[in-house]
C-alpha cells in the first residue's frame, strides 16, 4: 500500500517542499517546490523571524496543495548547523580510592559532558545548561597522571583525566521550529537532524562501519557528520558556504549579491560567464580567470572544512561526499581531498543519482542541493526522533530521542551535576612532619544510589517513556583518625653496638616536645618529630647503661690541696676512637665501646703531675745489669702512708713529700739479686767494686762493676 509524504527543508537561502510517495521500501518524488526568503530570516540554520519563515512556509504548502490536496502534517528536519561541538575535560584525584570501574569511568565522562554544557551556555550568556539536548559525545583521549592511556578501567595512579567531544541541539531551534510551522497550519508528523537526513540516504548502515564523512555544503554554513564502527560518531559545524564564494566574486567583480550568486550558478555549468557589474558594465570571462580571481576564498573554504573534519575525526576519513548548493564550487573537492592527504576520487559531489530507495531519479534534476530534502522525508520516516517524558526527583523532563537514552542522560537534561553526586570527602586534618605540612584525607564520601521504578539502577541502564527516576546523593566521608605509625608507616629499629653486644631499639618520635608511642592518635595541627638517630644519652638509657650516665663526669681528686681532673670522664664511651659527648647523635649499625677510667696507681699520678718518684741507676753485678731505685717521694692518702702500686679513687685526698736524696750503696744491691745467705753464713767473702775489695757501706754509682768474691775453701752458691 502506497504512502504520501510530505517534507519540508527550512535552509538560509530557500524552504523546498516536495511529495514522497513510498510504497513498501521504495520512494517516488511526486512533486517540488522551492521558494527563496525574501529577507534575511533564517540566519546560520536559526529562524529569526517566525513570521516571515512561516509565511514562506506557507506559501510552499500552498503550491503543492493545489495538486495534491490539504497537508496538515509535515516532516522536517532541525538544522545541523544548529549543532554546537565542545570539547571538555574533566579532571579528578583517584590517590586514596579503589581500582577505577567502568562506572567510575562513565561518572567522569559524564562530568566532562557537564562541563562541555557549561562552557556552552557561558558562550551563549545563558546560566541553564538545560537549554541544549546532548545528542551525543565521544572521548578523545583518557590521561593517568598526565600521560595518555588506553583505558582507565582497573587503573591506579594520582589523577585520572577524560577529554571528550560533545555535541548540543538548542532547544529554542526545535521550539521555533515548531512555532513557525504551526502559524503555517502544519503539525511536525516526524523530526530528523539535517546531517542524519543527508546519511540516510546516502550511507545506509552496512556503509557506517567505513570512516567516511558527510558534509552539506548550504549557502550560511557546511554541516559535517562522520561515520565509523557502524555509527554516526560526530557532528560538526563550519560557519562558512556557498555565500563565502558569492561575497568573492561580489567584491572581485563589483556585483550585487543576486547577479554574483547567479554568475556563481553560471560556474557548474559553463564556461564562459556573461555578468553586468555595477556600473552597467558588460563583462565576459573564461571559467579558469573567474576561478583564478576567486581561488584565496575557495582554498579557505576547503580548509576550515578539512580542518573541521580532522578535528571530528582526529585523523582524515576513507572517503569524503559532498552535498548540497555549495558543493558545486569550483575546484573545491579537489582541494579538500590534498589538504586531508586523500586520492582526488576519494572526495566526491553526490546528487540524487546516489539515493539508493529513489526510483524516479530520471525524472528530478542531478543536484546535490535536494539531497537533504529528499532524505529528510525518509529518514524522518524510517528513524523519526522522538520526545520521551520521565521523571527525575518528581521534576518532569523532556528529551530529544536521537539514540538509546540512559539515565545518564536524563541526568544530564535535569541539570543534575553528576560530579557532585558523591559524597564529599571528610574533613582532613593537618600535622607537621619534620618541619613539613602534610594533609591527612578524610575518609572518601560513598557512591550515589540511583533508582528507576523503584529498583536499584546504574547510570548506564536505559530508559523508556514515562520512568521514574530517583537519585540520591551519597554519604559524605568522615573526619580521619590517624595514629603516629599510619603517618611514619613501619618505621625500622635502630641497631648499635656497645662492646660488641647488639642492641635494637625503636626510634624517638616526638609528638608536641613529647616522646609518644606509635598507636598515638593525632590531632589537627599535631607538630611531630621524627629522626633516623638518637643522642648517646638517649641510647645509654634504652640499653640499660643508666649506671655509665652517672660516671660520665670529670675525675677529679684533691692533691696537695689543689683540685685537679684526671681525666674528662669516670666514663668514657668512644665511637672509632674518638671520644663522644652525651649529646652527640648515634646512628644505626654505629660501634661504641664504654671504657672505664675508675682508678690510677699512685706512680701514674705522679706522672700526671710530673712529679719525680725515684732515683735510678744501673749497676752490674757479675757482669749483669742490675737496676737500683730509691724513692724520692712518701704518699699519703687520708693521713695514711701508701704504696706507689696503690690504685687513686675518684675524690680521694692525697698528699705527697718530697725526700732528701741519698746515695746508692753496695749493700743496697742484695735487694735487687737472688743470694742464699744461710749458705754463706761463715764462710769468707770479700765484696769487689770495680776490681777492688769494698765495704757494705761503699758508695756505688750507675756503670759500676759489683762481684762477691770467696774463699776457695768455700763454694757458695752465687748468682750468675
Amino acid at each position: 500500500m502506497s504512502e504520501k509524504l510530505f517534507a519540508l527543508d527550512i535552509g538560509t537561502r530557500s524552504v523546498i517542499g516536495l511529495i514522497l510517495e513510498h510504497n513498501h521500501s521504495q520512494y517516488k518524488v511526486l512533486d517540488m517546490v522551492t521558494e527563496e526568503h525574501e529577507e534575511r530570516s533564517m540566519l546560520d540554520g536559526q529562524i529569526h523571524n517566525i513570521l516571515k519563515v512561516s509565511d514562506v512556509i506557507h506559501n510552499v504548502k500552498k503550491q503543492l496543495e493545489t495538486k495534491h490536496g490539504p497537508l496538515s502534517k509535515v516532516c522536517v528536519a532541525a538544522a545541523g548547523r544548529a549543532l554546537k561541538t565542545k570539547r571538555a575535560s574533566y579532571e579528578i584525584s583517584i590517590l586514596e580510592q579503589p581500582l577505577m570501574t567502568d562506572e567510575d569511568i562513565l561518572h567522569l565522562e559524564l562530568s566532562a559532558v557537564q562541563q562541555a554544557q557549561y562552557q556552552l551556555a557561558e558562550e551563549e550568556q545563558s546560566n541553564q545548561m538545560t537549554h541544549y539536548y546532548c545528542v551525543g559525545y565521544s572521548v578523545l583521549h583518557y590521561l593517568l597522571d598526565e600521560s595518555e592511556i588506553g583505558s582507565l578501567v582497573d587503573q591506579q595512579g594520582k589523577k585520572a583525566k577524560v577529554d571528550i567531544i560533545a555535541t548540543f541541539l538548542p532547544k529554542v531551534v526545535v521550539d521555533s521550529l515548531l512555532s513557525a510551522l504551526k502559524r503555517a497550519d502544519l503539525e511536525m508528523e516526524a523530526l530528523t537532524l539535517e546531517p542524519i537526513a543527508a546519511i540516510q540516504v546516502l550511507i545506509p548502515e552496512s556503509m557506517r562501519r567505513l570512516n567516511v564523512s558527510l558534509v552539506d555544503i548550504g549557502a550560511g554554513t557546511s554541516d559535517i557528520a562522520i561515520t565509523s564502527e557502524g555509527t554516526i560518531t560526530a557532528y560538526g559545524m563550519v560557519p562558512k558556504a556557498g555565500d563565502e564564494i558569492t561575497e568573492a566574486l561580489s567584491e572581485t567583480f563589483l556585483l550585487d549579491f543576486h547577479k554574483a550568486e547567479f554568475a556563481k550558478r553560471q560556474l557548474t555549468n559553463q564556461q564562459t560567464i556573461e555578468f553586468e557589474d555595477i556600473l552597467g558594465i558588460q563583462h565576459q570571462y573564461q571559467y579558469a580567470e573567474v576561478v583564478n580571481e576567486i581561488d584565496d576564498s575557495i582554498s579557505d573554504l576547503a580548509a576550515s572544512i578539512s580542518e573541521e573534519i580532522l578535528l571530528l575525526n582526529q585523523k582524515s576519513p576513507q572517503a569524503v561526499m559532498l552535498v548540497g548548493g555549495g558543493s558545486l564550487t569550483p575546484e573545491l573537492p579537489r582541494k579538500i581531498a590534498k589538504m586531508l592527504n586523500l586520492p582526488e576520487n576519494r572526495v566526491v559531489v553526490r546528487g540524487i543519482d546516489a539515493i539508493q530507495p529513489l526510483t524516479n531519479k530520471e525524472c528530478l534534476p542531478d543536484s546535490p542541493e535536494y539531497i537533504t530534502p529528499i532524505g529528510i522525508a525518509i529518514a524522518a520516516k524510517q528513524n523519526p526522533v522522538k520526545y520521551i517524558s520521565v521523571t527525575v526527583n518528581e521534576r518532569t523532563i523532556r528529551l530529544f530521542d536521537l539514540k538509546q537514552l540512559t539515565i545518564a542522560d536524563s541526568l544530564l537534561a535535569a541539570g543534575i551535576q553528576v560530579n557532585k553526586l558523591y559524597g564529599k570527602p571528610g574533613m582532613a586534618i593537618m600535622v607537621e612532619l619534620n618541619g613539613k605540612n602534610m594533609t591527612l584525607p578524610g575518609t572518601l564520601g560513598s557512591a550515589p544510589i540511583i533508582k528507576i521504578n523503584g529498583r536499584e539502577a546504574s547510570i548506564q541502564d536505559p530508559i523508556k517513556h514515562n520512568d521514574h527516576i530517583d537519585v540520591i546523593k551519597g554519604e559524605d566521608g568522615r573526619t580521619p583518625i590517624y595514629t603516629v605509625e599510619d603517618v611514619l608507616g613501619n618505621t625500622p629499629k635502630m641497631t648499635v653496638h656497645i662492646n660488641q653486644e647488639v642492641y635494637q631499639l625503636p626510634l624517638p618520635v616526638l609528638v608536641n616536645g613529647h616522646e609518644v608511642p606509635l598507636d598515638y592518635t593525632l590531632s589537627d595541627n599535631d607538630r611531630i618529630i621524627w629522626h633516623s638517630h638518637y643522642s648517646l644519652e638517649h641510647v645509654l638509657k634504652q640499653c640499660g647503661f643508666d649506671h655509665v650516665l652517672s660516671k660520665m663526669r670529670p675525675f677529679k681528686i684533691t692533691l696537695n690541696h689543689k683540685n685537679i681532673k684526671i681525666f674528662d670522664y669516670i666514663i668514657q664511651v668512644q665511637k672509632q676512637g674518638k671520644e663522644l659527648q652525651l649529646t652527640d647523635r648515634i646512628h644505626n649499625h654505629d660501634q661504641l665501646t664504654i671504657k672505664q677510667n675508675e682508678s690510677i696507681t699512685v706512680e701514674k699520678l705522679l706522672e700526671q703531675v710530673d712529679k719525680e718518684s725515684d732515683h735510678s741507676i744501673q749497676v752490674y753485678f757479675n757482669q749483669q745489669p742490675v737496676k737500683l731505685t730509691k724513692r724520692l717521694t712518701k704518699v699519703y692518702r687520708n693521713g695514711e702512708i701508701i704504696d706507689f702500686n696503690t690504685m687513686i679513687q675518684p675524690d680521694d685526698v692525697i698528699i705527697y713529700e718530697d725526700q732528701t736524696e741519698e746515695p746508692f750503696i753496695f749493700q743496697d744491691i742484695f735487694r735487687y739479686i737472688d743470694i742464699d745467705f744461710d749458705q754463706i753464713q761463715g764462710n769468707r767473702f770479700k765484696l769487689i767494686k770495680n776490681h777492688k775489695e769494698v765495704g757494705f757501706l761503699e758508695e756505688i754509682h750507675g756503670g759500676d762493676q759489683l762481684s762477691i768474691e770467696f774463699d776457695k775453701t768455700s763454694n757458695p752458691k752465687l748468682p750468675q
